[in-house]
């Protein structure tokens, strides 16, 4: 059956683990809500991220993609010389939300860590159906 074009499809949604005052967060939301997304914004100073919800994220980018090396609170914790495997960055992670490279984004199964425009254009590019995918 053929999608009717007079029912408006639900809004796509996306939700988004960051900072409310943090830049790169806040483009984010912009940039979804310009593509008019529905937008769950988790504020990480409000609600630190779950184990689970951060375990999700890690299983398809690795924890390694997820620590933010340019940041202050890297370098203040003088992480650049220590080697950590996969469960010490997480536990890092855990204690410190401020070492998450910010934003992250869930749209569905596909996640994302740090600014990804790129990426974030492609989940809204019509597949051969006309869907977003």
């Amino acid at each position: 059956m053929a999608p009717n074009p007079a029912v408006p499809a639900a809004a796509p949604r996306v939700q988004i683990f960051g900072l409310e005052k943090d830049q790169a967060t806040r483009a984010a939301i912009r940039f979804f809500k310009e593509r008019r997304a529905e937008v769950h914004l988790v504020d990480l100073r409000r609600k630190p991220i779950s184990a689970g919800e951060l375990r999700r994220f890690v299983q398809r980018l690795g924890a390694a993609a997820l620590l933010d090396t340019a940041g202050r609170a890297y370098r203040d914790a003088g992480l650049g010389y220590l080697t950590m495997d996969e469960t010490g960055i997480v536990e890092r992670l855990l204690a410190d939300s401020r070492l998450l490279r910010l934003p992250l984004v869930r749209f569905g199964e596909a996640v994302t860590a740090g600014p990804a425009d790129a990426t974030w254009k492609s989940w809204f590019t019509p597949d051969r159906e006309g869907r977003p995918r």
